[in-house]
This record gives structure tokens, sequence and C-alpha cells, in this order.
């Protein structure tokens, strides 16, 4: 009979799986660069990263390289991991790369172009293209006067034809190209020395870190993170992944963790940023039930960050900069340590080099 977990002990185990409860670490001891860690918005991957421990004002210059990967988002990782990241994050097979790329599939295949070779094509335009930094409008300019009608689409906002948005991204890395850190528009630039084809890593398979980090989980909520169809992470599902049983529903965790699965949360406040690997899980209700509050929490637009309190999502917050000060404001939904929540609005205001002009708790 599978094992019952309760969704405290779920939490529990991905607080600590995420090394949120950790007060010190480095980037060769952080969990989450395995997966990627998503670098959106002005508290993005390196926020991510010091919420685990890590002092990244010690992180080398290069240590890091910041590339388009799951769902073609921007993903810090290490960069002397970037050959398994580019092989564990490449689409699993056509159907798969299709998906991926969303609508741009469709007039790749009313010309007989299989998706997996139009990310191929493009990419090999790029990599021609690209031979020392580039911003990317002009590199978006050169690749659509050398693609084909089939890659193409007119943008209505620039009033333009360019490649379509997907494929330009997931075939970035496939050309051997990376995004120079904190630049907006981006710059892509050659990853030296990135020898494509590397063997799989299973410290970087995509699955097993999903389910390392973010399990148990099914194969759909894993097919939801990565937007791959649910029949290709089937058939790449783990062989050591256990069966449990969570809220009556049937879910699965790697072997080795389930002795991690014993306790709940941790105590411990963190200010989450907006796109935080914790709030990326797919099973959002088990995290935030209310689905008013889970809608403010997850907005398309504007998102805010979610406050952690003892594993629970107790409300949201936002920051506000103005010249040499930032100003944050928190929105609760339950109770929350005030001490603890000042304490991590100074380690904001501290991280993005400025001075806590205001904390605003509601």
């Amino acid at each position: 009979m599978p094992e019952i977990l309760t969704r405290e002990q779920v939490l529990g185990f991905r607080v600590r799986a995420q090394q949120l409860d950790r007060e010190a670490g480095t980037t060769a001891d952080t969990a989450v660069l395995d997966l990627g860690v998503q670098d959106t918005g002005a508290d993005g991957g390196l926020w991510a990263l010091a919420l685990r421990g890590v002092d990244v004002a010690q992180i080398q210059d290069g240590e890091l390289a910041t590339v388009w990967t799951i769902r073609g988002a921007p993903h810090l990782y290490r960069r002397a991991d970037l050959p398994q990241v580019a092989t564990a994050t490449t689409p699993f097979s056509d159907a798969d790369a299709g998906k991926r790329i969303y609508d741009a599939s469709r007039p790749l295949k009313a010309a007989g172009i299989a998706n997996l070779e139009a990310l191929d094509t493009v990419a090999t335009a790029m990599r021609e293209i690209v031979t020392a930094p580039m911003v990317k409008g002009e590199m978006s300019s050169r690749l659509s006067a050398h693609m084909t009608e089939p890659y193409l689409r007119h943008c209505r906002p620039c009033d333009a034809v360019h490649v379509y948005e997907m494929p330009f991204r997931l075939a970035a890395l496939r050309a051997g190209l990376e995004l120079q850190p904190g630049t907006s528009p981006p710059v892509l630039q050659p990853v030296p020395g990135l020898t494509p084809g590397a063997e799989p890593s299973e410290r970087h398979d995509v699955v097993r870190g999903y389910l390392r980090l973010l399990g148990p989980a099914t194969p759909t909520l894993v097919a939801g993170y990565l937007d791959a169809p649910v029949k290709d992470v089937r058939a790449r599902w783990p062989a050591d992944a256990v069966e449990v049983s969570v809220a009556g529903e049937r879910r699965w965790v790697l072997a080795d963790d389930l002795a991690g699965l014993g306790d709940g949360p941790p105590a411990v406040v963190r200010l989450l940023a907006p796109f935080d690997l914790y709030l990326q899980a797919r099973d959002r209700p088990l995290l935030v039930e209310d689905p008013v509050r889970a809608k403010d929490l997850w907005r398309t637009l504007g998102r805010p960050g979610g406050v952690l309190v003892d594993g629970e999502i107790a409300g949201t917050w936002r920051a506000r900069r103005s010249g040499g000060s930032v100003g944050v404001t928190v929105s609760l939904w339950t109770e929350a340590p005030a001490a603890a929540i000042a304490e991590q609005a100074e380690r904001l205001a501290a991280f993005r080099g400025v001075r806590l002009s205001s904390l605003e708790v509601e």
C-alpha cells in the first residue's frame, strides 16, 4: 500500500529539498541550479540563490550562465554544467518540440518541416550570425532576413516580420548562445568552448529534477512545468520513482527522497520572488487553496512575490525602488511574525544595494 502523506509533509519536503531553510551554501551545492533558476524580474535568479544561503557577492564572474531553456524563460545554471543542461532541456521528441514552440509548429507542418529540424535550422543560422555580443533586436532582424516564410510571422505591435519567438528562444542554446546577465533588451553572445551533444546527466534530468525539488508529483504535473506532452514524460518516468498518496491522489517521489517526507515544514520566513521555483509547482491548489488568492499570486501581468511562512504562502509582497531606497508592501492572508518579515525586507534592500525606506504590512 502506498505511503499516505499529508499536505504539511509535502510542503516541508519542498522547503528542505530547495534549501529554503539553509543559512549558508555555495553555487556548487545549491540544488535548484541543477534544474535551473528562472531569472525573471528585478529579484530574479540571484535573489533566489540568496534566499538559499548563497553569498551572491562572492560568485565569480562567469561562474554562472544565463540561457533560455524551460518554457523559453531565462534560467541560471553553473557554467560548467551547460553541456549537460543543453542535452537535458532539449525537447524529448518532435511532438514535444511542436508543443513547446506553440503556434509556430502549424506553418512548419504545412511546409513539411519537422519541428526538431526547424529548431536545428534556426540554431544553425543563429550560430552563423552571432559571433560576438549582439542585441536581440539586431539578431532578430538579421535572422528574419535569413529565414524563409514558414519560420516567420507578422508581429502586430512592431508592424514587422519576425521569426516566431519560441523557436528563437529554444534554438539559442542549440546554437551555443547565452544571454549577457542583466541586459535589457537581452544581449546574446557565444558560450566559450561549449561542445554540443553531451551525454545525458541524471543530475540534470528535468523529470527527476522536478520530482526531487517539487515532488511528490505526477507525469501531468511535470509535463505542465516543461510544456511537454504527458506521453513523453511518462516514457521517461524514473524507474526508481515510488508511489505515494497525497490527499487521496496517486503521486510519485524518488525512492532516495522518501525518507525526507516525514516531517512538516521548518520554521522559516522568506520573501519569494514571483518566479521562485517554490511557486513554480503545477499543483497550485495544494499550495494556495483559495482561488481568489491564487489568482492574485499567479496573475499573468504584474505578478507579486509570495510570502513564505513555515511552508505556507501567507500573502504577497511588492517592492518599489525610488533612487537609493526601496519600499516594500506586504499583503498578508494569515498571521505572520512581524519581526521576521521586517528582517527579510531589510535583507531584500541589502541585496539590491539600497536602503529600506518603508515597510507596509496590510
